[in-house]
């Protein structure tokens, strides 16, 4: 019983690492790099969460750990629903979208990969769902 309750304490110890924030003094250095990479990619074009560790982690990317994209990205202080109004701005730039279009377009997984409410403030933030 004695070794049960430890085992469970351990464990609830780890959960509770694992989900605290990550700060920049504790990061690897390939976490390190990853952060600058991403940094970059967001100064070119809006992002959003899933996207940008895909783009970090893809061999056809940056090529980094999947681990260590994500920990990068969430280091980070990205305000997601700012990114998707970018990415619907950029997409209108270049070609027209109804406001249901332009939505489905941010949120699909083929597509952009918001959440739904990201997409959905995203495409708000046009003259398209007006």
């Amino acid at each position: 019983m004695k070794f049960l309750k430890s085992a469970m304490i351990a464990v609830l110890i780890a959960v509770l690492f694992a989900f605290t924030p990550v700060w920049a003094a504790s990061l690897t250095g390939p976490q390190k790099n990853a952060v600058r990479s991403a940094k970059q990619y967001l100064s070119i074009q809006g992002f959003s969460r899933s996207r940008l560790i895909q783009q970090l982690s893809s061999d056809y990317g940056d090529g980094y750990d999947v681990a260590d994209a994500t920990v990068a990205v969430d280091s980070l202080n990205i305000d997601w629903n700012k990114q998707a109004a970018r990415s619907a701005k950029q997409y209108l730039s270049i070609q027209s979208f109804s406001c249901k279009g332009l939505t489905n377009q941010l949120s699909s997984s083929a597509g952009d990969g918001y959440t739904e409410s990201q997409a959905n403030y995203g495409a708000q933030q046009t003259n398209t769902c007006q």
